[in-house]
């Protein structure tokens, strides 16, 4: 049992990445899904499906490459964690990397990218920060 499923997402990501695999298996939840399809939708990750692995439900998470196989996906934080949450008002949403990552916040509206939070005018939990 994990005490932080979204880390333990972030990690398997993380670590198929570091390794080059195609993809990754990953157990599901409902913001597991709708984080990873902010992820395909910003660019980061290829494709999201759900599949069945020995009998459990898990998202099928395909990574995604550059040129000469470099990876997409440079760096990957937790930023809000169960033991301190980091929230931000809509003006107080960070900036990643002067605006070449992102920050996945999760409001009121649902999940979605810091210039996405500011541009409608709503804050929320900082969830990851991705670039």
């Amino acid at each position: 049992m994990h005490s932080d499923p979204i880390a333990d997402m972030l990690n398997r990501i993380r670590n198929a990445v570091a390794v080059r695999h195609g993809h990754v298996d990953v157990p599901t939840s409902k913001f597991k899904r709708s984080l990873a399809q902010l992820l395909v939708k910003e660019g980061y990750l290829g494709s999201v499906e759900e599949a069945e692995v020995d009998g459990h439900p898990v998202l099928r998470i395909a990574l995604k490459y550059g040129p000469k196989r470099s990876p997409i996906i440079h760096s990957l934080t937790r930023v809000s964690k169960p033991g301190r949450r980091a929230y931000a008002k809509s003006k107080d949403v960070p900036v990643v990397r002067g605006g070449l990552g992102i920050a996945v916040v999760s409001t009121s509206q649902g999940l979605m990218a810091d210039r996405d939070a500011r541009r409608k005018g709503v804050g929320g939990e900082v969830v990851c920060e991705v670039w």
